[in-house]
């Protein structure tokens, strides 16, 4: 349980889903956390994302496990509000050791009708948010001199082509590249720059309705997202080389951990796929 003891992780979009597990995986091995969510809607998004009320609830099952823990209502299209978050937190918690850019949106179309707006939330939120929380992380983990880790949110998407999902794609593709750029530059400052690349993951992003219906457009009733109907299961199962349709946010997590530890101390510029086979189907 002590993996991080004593290091500061900062992870965005830690209201919930995947960013909320990572914070608290990282916190169980004795990290600290800059926890950052947007906390509103974007209007291109068809599904409520995270509310300042789950971010609370972060917050407070980090405090649980007796780490430390800055919540941050930012926005990570907004570098300067990225900016500013980072360093009241490396101010309030005292350094910078590890970096979880995480935060992200997902929405439906195709190419001939993704709107002005859903593309350019999209790259936004899921490419430039990356780069904005890497670049207002950077300075500080140089200057903490102690080496560091960042590991960014791609997708299988990056992977394989998907239908509805040109924009997301093209973002996370965009993730890769940057990765790659920084794993080369901050390597001599003993800072690893990895991506994590999982499948559909069982979170608020997948579980809702507008998401059902498309991989289920027959669907008549109403859908219950704690327990789909096998109508929604059994497409998304297709998509994968093992027989499931979808895999638990703390399986990503535990790619996360590695990737962020000394378990992963030589590992940089690669992308780690949690994709229960998806690249390979």
């Amino acid at each position: 349980m002590d993996l991080l003891k004593d290091k500061v992780a900062v992870v965005s979009g830690a209201a919930r889903g995947q960013g909320r597990s990572h914070a608290i995986r990282l916190a169980e091995e004795g990290a600290d956390i800059v926890a950052l969510d947007l906390c509103s809607d974007i209007a291109s998004v068809p599904y409520p994302l995270a509310t300042g009320a789950d971010l609370a609830e972060t917050t407070a099952r980090i405090e649980r496990l007796g780490r430390r823990v800055v919540a941050i209502e930012a926005d990570v299209r907004d570098h300067a509000s990225v900016t500013a978050a980072v360093d009241r937190g490396v101010q309030e918690l005292g350094r910078l050791d590890i970096v979880v850019a995480n935060a992200g949106i997902v929405s439906y179309a195709v190419v001939s009708e993704v709107s002005v707006d859903m593309w350019q939330d999209m790259i936004a939120t899921n490419l430039t948010g990356v780069w904005n929380l890497c670049q207002a992380s950077t300075r500080h983990l140089v200057d903490g001199g102690r080496g560091g880790a960042m590991v960014l949110t791609s997708s299988s998407a990056a992977h394989v082509g998907v239908a509805h999902l040109a924009h997301y794609s093209a973002a996370k593709a965009g993730v890769v590249g940057l990765m790659q750029s920084l794993a080369v530059e901050l390597a001599p400052h003993r800072i690893r720059v990895n991506t994590v690349h999982p499948t559909a993951v069982n979170t608020p992003m997948l579980q809702n309705e507008v998401t059902y219906r498309l991989f289920a457009p027959g669907l008549t009733a109403a859908v219950d997202p704690v327990s789909p109907p096998e109508e929604v299961a059994g497409p998304l199962r297709s998509l994968n080389s093992l027989p499931v349709p979808w895999i638990e946010a703390s399986d990503v997590s535990e790619a996360v951990l590695y990737l962020a530890s000394d378990r992963g101390r030589y590992v940089t510029g690669t992308q780690l796929r949690v994709d229960a086979g998806s690249a390979v189907r």
